[in-house]
Order: C-alpha cells, then sequence, then structure tokens
C-alpha cells in the first residue's frame, strides 16, 4: 500500500439518478502529515453525455430481471472503462486509482439491497489500472442506509462550511451536530424538475425560466410537504423508488399547467432545505446550482443569516466524482470511508471493492 505521504493521481466516476450523463473528475489528493489535513485539486473534468441507446438502457433498468441486469451490469462496465480510456489518452494522465460509484438501479436499505451498475472488474480489464467500486454495499450489510456517502468527503475537504448541500436528481445535506457528522436526504430534486420539463423536448429547464413565469399551487405544495418521510427520523435516505411512487403521481395527476408545476415544486425543495438549516456559509452544488431561480427562493426563504455559496463552475458539476474519487483513496490507504453516525450503520467502515493490485 502506499505510505501517508503520498499525492493521489485519481479519477473519480459519478453517474447520478437525473441521467445527464458520467462525470469525469481528474484529481490529486495529497495528506499533509504536519496539519493533519487533506487538499485536493480537480485538475480537469468532463461529463460524457449518455446517448438514447444509454439514457434508455438506465431509465430502464429497474424493471430488469437478474439476468438481465448482470447482462447490463458488463456492458455498462465496459462502456464505462472505454470512456475513462479515451479520456486518459486524450490528456495523457498517469492514474493510480480509477473510482466509481456506478449507477444506481435499486437502493431499498430498509430491505438490504443497494444496486449500483458499472462491474468495477470489467472496468480494471479495459484499462488494466487499479479500479475500486461498490460503496455503498457493506455499510447496507451492516444495517445502514448506504447513503449518503459524500459527508466524509465534505468534513475532511470542505469543513470551512457549516453546511454542504447537493442539488442533484435528489437534494441532500452534510454538517457538523455534537461534534458528529450528520447527513441525509432532503427531497428530490432534478428528476422531478427534468422529468416534467421533458415534455417540452428539453432535458432541463434553463436557468429556472419556466418554473420562473410560474404560480406556486397551494394544494399542490401541500401535497408534497405531507410527504412521510419528513417527518422521520434519521439517519435516512431516498432512493429514485421513493421519489417515482411518492411525488411523481402527485405531481403529475395535478391539472395545473407545466409552469406551475415547476414553480411549485421549486418552492417545494426551498422550503423543505430551508427546515433543515439554521445559519451560517452554505456550499451548494450538483445541476442544480445552474437553476437561478430555485437558488432565488433558497435565498429568499431563508434570509439574511444563510449565505448560500456557488462555487466555481468546475466544482459544481464535479464534486461528487471528487469526492467519489476521494473515496477510493481512503479505502487504498484502508481509512475510513463511510461513517455510521451518517448512515446508521453499526459501526464506520473502509467501503469499497478493488480489483488489480
Amino acid at each position: 500500500m502506499p505510505n501517508k505521504n503520498q499525492i493521489y493521481h485519481v479519477i473519480g466516476l459519478m453517474s447520478g439518478t437525473s441521467l445527464d450523463g458520467m462525470d469525469i473528475a481528474y484529481c490529486t489528493f495529497e495528506w499533509n502529515d504536519p496539519t493533519k489535513s487533506w487538499s485536493y485539486n480537480i485538475i480537469r473534468g468532463a461529463t460524457v453525455s449518455y446517448n438514447d441507446y444509454w439514457y434508455n438502457q438506465l431509465l430502464n433498468s429497474m424493471q430488469l430481471n437478474k439476468k438481465e441486469l448482470a447482462l447490463l451490469d458488463d456492458e455498462y462496465g465496459i462502456w464505462i472503462g472505454q470512456q475513462v480510456l479515451k479520456f486518459i489518452n486524450e490528456h495523457q494522465l498517469t492514474i493510480d486509482l480509477v473510482c466509481s460509484h456506478g449507477h444506481t438501479v435499486h437502493h431499498r436499505p430498509d430491505e438490504g439491497v443497494t444496486i449500483q451498475i458499472g462491474n468495477g472488474k470489467r472496468i480494471h480489464e479495459v484499462l488494466n489500472l487499479n479500479v475500486i467500486c461498490d460503496f455503498r454495499s457493506l455499510d447496507v450489510s451492516m444495517g445502514g442506509q448506504g447513503a449518503p456517502l459524500v459527508p466524509i468527503g465534505d468534513l475532511l475537504l470542505f469543513s470551512k462550511f457549516n453546511y454542504c448541500i447537493n442539488l442533484g436528481g435528489i437534494a441532500n445535506i452534510s454538517f457538523q451536530h455534537n461534534n458528529q457528522r450528520i447527513a441525509f436526504d432532503i427531497c428530490g430534486c432534478n428528476l422531478i424538475l427534468n422529468h416534467l420539463v421533458k415534455e417540452t423536448g428539453k432535458k432541463f429547464d434553463n436557468d429556472g425560466n419556466l418554473a420562473r413565469s410560474g404560480v406556486v399551487n397551494a394544494d399542490l405544495l401541500n401535497l408534497l410537504n405531507s410527504n412521510p418521510y419528513h417527518t422521520g427520523k434519521g439517519p435516512k435516505s431516498l432512493g429514485k423508488e421513493d421519489i417515482w411512487s411518492y411525488d411523481l403521481p402527485i405531481v403529475v395527476s395535478s391539472t395545473i399547467n407545466l409552469e406551475d408545476k415547476l414553480a411549485t415544486y421549486v418552492e417545494y425543495i426551498a422550503m423543505q432545505i430551508n427546515e433543515v438549516i439554521e445559519e451560517g456559509k452554505v456550499l451548494v452544488t450538483g445541476g442544480g446550482v445552474l437553476n437561478s431561480f430555485l437558488l432565488e427562493r433558497l435565498r429568499i426563504r431563508s434570509g439574511s443569516s444563510v449565505d448560500f455559496v456557488k462555487p466555481d463552475n468546475t466544482l459544481i458539476e464535479f464534486k461528487e466524482a471528487l469526492i467519489f474519487g476521494f473515496l477510493g483513496v481512503l479505502k487504498w490507504r484502508n481509512e475510513i470511508n463511510v461513517l455510521a453516525s451518517v448512515t446508521g450503520g453499526r459501526k464506520d467502515s473502509s467501503s469499497g471493492t478493488i480489483y488489480g493490485s
């Protein structure tokens, strides 16, 4: 294993529930032994958009049987390896580790199930590099939610912020409370917003302009806020299945127009986020940060006591890929990368499967 003072050259990979593509982040991580702290640098990033074939394969993967899903797992792993190989060759990179989240198909931790496809062995076979993946299943096997996983990165890389919020397919939060890291999924986000916008032929609501033109519908807002998930005690997490089974039927069955649905769902996100924050600096990342109307509603709801910090575009787009790269480094060093205080697992763990050395 590498010694504790090494700089790690890493590729982190992330495919989120919003299906906008696979993020590739080439990063370095350095442990500073005198200060006992980590530093990072995102040197280069790219998002490989899904073509119609992969978009539909991933979108419909929840309906596959066990054999079909295993075949897709292999095929998707080979595809991931091929995209990473192109990226490495194009930029002439030397890589220590490739760390892949994969793409979540099923996440039902209460039933002991979490499945991310993108077979790590297949990625390794294409690249002939050390590959680390499968970061969730060990925690789930120990009674945890297997999510969120990003908080260890928030704790060790972004400690100057009081809260870290990701506005991805699902909105989630991470923060310190009583000397413990606390984190949980808050509510649906881009999963629903992007799904609604599809009827216009677009993949997302550019700058939130459609939502901005709508009017909040009180009845729909009340229904969304009545989700029992919001009153449940943590640790807790949401899967795509949860958003699809509760939020989607409510929103789709509403007879109001598209703009009003979008405006209402944006208001719902802003309300739920402000239910769980108090005051201080909030780092906001993920695709939802590019929705200026959503940020506007967050700021109006929170008032002057909360400072929502929008970082540079590189961090907005690649923070999750960065942190999954970091999770891989911690696993490589056999250090804790999943926090029981966050997931509810029986104990902290060093999670992930290594293919290679």
